[in-house]
C-alpha cells in the first residue's frame, strides 16, 4: 500500500482548483486504497461552492478570504468536524500546515504572501501562480533552496517544460507556446472596439475572466516568459514565443544538438496538475480524452504579432530592468485588467496603461530597487497601484470626453 498524499489546494473553487479535486477524485475512485487526502481547501468569496466542496471532499479544514462569509461556512459546515477559518492570514496560516504538496491557485499577487509561507514552512509547492513567480522568482526560489523543498511547475506550459527538460547545461532554449487567444489574426483597427464578452470567448481553454482577458492581449504569455526565465533560470532572449492554434504542443524544449524535445496532450489541465501533484514518483491516471494523432491530422505554428500584441515584448523589458520591474508590470495589468472587465477602460487601454506604468517606474526612484523579502514586493505593488490608478484615472477622463 502505498502513503496517501496530503494535499492543500489554495484557491480551490476557482479553474485550476476545480481541475485539481477532479484529479483527486478520479484517482482515489480508481485506485484500491486512496491516493490523496485533503488537508485545507481555500476560496476568495464563492462560499457556496468551497461548501459543495468541503461536503464531498471531506479537508481537515476550510479557509475563506472574505470574512464577511465565515459565519454562513460555518453554519454550513457544523457537525462535520471539519476546522472554518477566514481571513487573508488565516490563507497563510494555512499554508504553513505540514503537506506533501500545496498547489498555489489563487489568482494574482494576492497568491504570493501564502506561497512564499508554504516555502517558509518546508512544504513543497506546485506552483499555478505565475504572478507569484513573476514578482518575487528571486525570493521565493531562495527560500525554496534554503529549505531543500521544490518548486514543481503546474501552468501547462511550464510543466510541459519541466516534464521533457534534461540537462540544463545543453539547453539551447526554451520555446513557449501560445494559441493566440480569440483575437489571432486581428489588427489594431479591429481590437479597437473588441467587447468584453469577446476577449473572455477563449477558443480553447475555460477560464476565469483575469487570464482570459490575459489570454486575448498575451499578457499571459508575457507572464509565463517571465516565470519560465526565473524557474529555470533562462535568460529572456533564449525563450521564444510560438502561436500554436491547436494547444497541443504545451512548450518545448531545445538542445544544442539540435533535438527539440515537446510534450503533447489534449488541451486539459488536468494533466499537468495531475503531473504536479505527484511527481516525482508516479504519473496518476486522469480522466483526460487521450490524444488522437491521426484525427487531429497536423499541427500549425506561427510568429507572434509582437505589433499588435505588445505585451510579451513589453515583459522582456521588465525582465532585462530587472529588480521591481517585473511586479510593475503585473500589478499595472491586474489593475487594467479589473479596469476592462468593469467598463472604465478599452481594450487596447490594457497594453498603453502597463507600458506607460513600466516607464514611469523605470524612471522614478525605485526603480533600482531589491525585490529580496516581501515587504519590499509589496511597497513595488503600492508604488505600481499608485501610477497604474492615476493613468486609469487619465484613460477614464479622455473616454467620458469622447462620449460627452
Amino acid at each position: 500500500m502505498s502513503e496517501v498524499r496530503t494535499l492543500s489546494i489554495l484557491g480551490s473553487t476557482g479553474s485550476i482548483g476545480t481541475s485539481a479535486l477532479a484529479v483527486v477524485a478520479h484517482a482515489n475512485a480508481e485506485a484500491d486504497d486512496p491516493v490523496f487526502a485533503l488537508d485545507t481547501l481555500s476560496a476568495g468569496s464563492n462560499v457556496d461552492l468551497l461548501i459543495e466542496q468541503a461536503l464531498s471532499f471531506r479537508p481537515q479544514q476550510v479557509v475563506i478570504a472574505d470574512e464577511r462569509k465565515r459565519d454562513h461556512l460555518r453554519a454550513a459546515l457544523s457537525g462535520t468536524g471539519i476546522e472554518v477559518a477566514a481571513g487573508a492570514e488565516a490563507i497563510k496560516e494555512a499554508a504553513t500546515r505540514p503537506v506533501h504538496r500545496l498547489l498555489a491557485a489563487i489568482v494574482g499577487i494576492d497568491g504570493l504572501p501564502s506561497t512564499l509561507a508554504a516555502l517558509e514552512a518546508g512544504n513543497s509547492v506546485a506552483l499555478a501562480n505565475k504572478e507569484s513567480m513573476v514578482c518575487a522568482g528571486p525570493l521565493l526560489n531562495r527560500i525554496a533552496e534554503q529549505r531543500d523543498v521544490a518548486i514543481v511547475p503546474t501552468d501547462s506550459e511550464h510543466n510541459a517544460m519541466f516534464q521533457v527538460m534534461e540537462r540544463r547545461e545543453d539547453i539551447e532554449r526554451l520555446i513557449l507556446t501560445a494559441s493566440g487567444g480569440p483575437f489571432r489574426g486581428y489588427q489594431r483597427s479591429d481590437l479597437q472596439s473588441v467587447t468584453r464578452a469577446n476577449a473572455l470567448a477563449h477558443p480553447r481553454w475555460e477560464m476565469g475572466q483575469k487570464i482570459s482577458i490575459d489570454s486575448a492581449t498575451l499578457f499571459n504569455k508575457g507572464l509565463e516568459l517571465i516565470e519560465a526565465s526565473y524557474l529555470f533560470d533562462i535568460p529572456e532572449d533564449r525563450i521564444e514565443v510560438v502561436v500554436h492554434p491547436q494547444s497541443i504542443v504545451h512548450s518545448a524544449v531545445a538542445y544544442r544538438d539540435g533535438s527539440v524535445l515537446a510534450q503533447m496532450g489534449t488541451p486539459d489541465m488536468q494533466t499537468p496538475i495531475a503531473h504536479a501533484l505527484t511527481w516525482p514518483e508516479r504519473r496518476q491516471p486522469t480522466a483526460v480524452e487521450a490524444l488522437d494523432l491521426i484525427a487531429l491530422s497536423k499541427l500549425d505554428f506561427e510568429a507572434l504579432d509582437s505589433e499588435n500584441f505588445p505585451a510579451v515584448g513589453l515583459a522582456r523589458q521588465a525582465l532585462r530592468a530587472g529588480c521591481g520591474a517585473p511586479t510593475v508590470l503585473n500589478c499595472a495589468n491586474e489593475a487594467a485588467v479589473a479596469a476592462f472587465l468593469a467598463g472604465q477602460c478599452r481594450f487596447l487601454d490594457i497594453s498603453w496603461v502597463v507600458e506607460a506604468a513600466l516607464q514611469r517606474f523605470l524612471s522614478g526612484p525605485m526603480a533600482c530597487q531589491d525585490c529580496d523579502n516581501l515587504e519590499a514586493v509589496m511597497a513595488i505593488q503600492a508604488e505600481a497601484k499608485r501610477l497604474t490608478g492615476a493613468l486609469l484615472e487619465d484613460v477614464q477622463s479622455q473616454t467620458q470626453e469622447r462620449t460627452a
